[in-house]
């Protein structure tokens, strides 16, 4: 009976771990962008998801292990991270606005990510250089996680790592599935611009601080 007790409560701890990083995750930021074109473009869904799911994971552990505390107080590597990340997505911001009013260019656009390096480096610029991802894993889920230890601290960090895996593949494969109906020159027109948008909106809110 108290074996029973137990086990519900586990589940308990992972459904907490879940929904934590769930809510986070919603969140609309420049890995969920990318995993959601590349499954409009079908291109290298599986890998694509696999890097950024992964590597949220490898972030989770840390912040479950408390490298979060330490990271929060060194300054300067949050600037510098800040710093990139604004020169990466206003970049590739530039380009997604050139695909959306150059024919031309949308349709080079099919080959960027071609390659499965390609694709590999991109989710990963995307995950390590946004600033937000280490404030929810390292420091929100982290800190969360303090409250508990041993095998609750484990289930806690394994639902919010399943919450990651979870979310990217569907939200790559559930694209990939409307890629047929949106495979004209205008609906990607439509879609360069709002990820352009979207990219210069969060470069904006990540080197503001530093700015003002």
């Amino acid at each position: 009976m108290k074996e029973g007790r137990h086990d519900l409560s586990l589940e308990s701890v992972w459904l907490e771990g879940f929904a934590i990083s769930i809510t986070l995750i919603f969140a609309l930021g420049p890995q969920n962008v990318f995993v959601l074109r590349q499954g409009l473009m079908k291109n290298h869904v599986f890998i694509s998801c696999l890097v950024c799911a992964f590597s949220d994971a490898l972030l989770i552990a840390a912040g479950v292990l408390g490298v979060g505390a330490f990271i929060s107080e060194i300054e300067e590597i949050q600037i510098w991270i800040s710093i990139f990340a604004c020169l990466f997505l206003t970049t590739y911001g530039v380009m997604r606005l050139n695909s959306a009013l150059n024919p031309v260019g949308m349709e080079v656009n099919l080959e960027e990510t071609k390659s499965v390096k390609t694709t590999i480096m991109a989710g990963l610029a995307f995950t390590y250089l946004n600033p937000h991802v280490y404030v929810d894993t390292l420091l929100l889920i982290g800190g969360a996680s303090s409250r508990y230890v041993g095998d609750e601290q484990l289930f806690f960090g394994l639902g919010a790592a399943s919450a990651s895996f979870i979310f990217f593949f569907s939200l790559g494969y559930g694209a990939k599935l409307m890629s047929p109906i949106l495979n004209n020159a205008k609906s990607w027109r439509i879609i360069d611009l709002i990820i352009a948008a979207i990219m210069f909106s969060i470069a904006g809110f990540i080197i503001s601080p530093y700015l003002f």
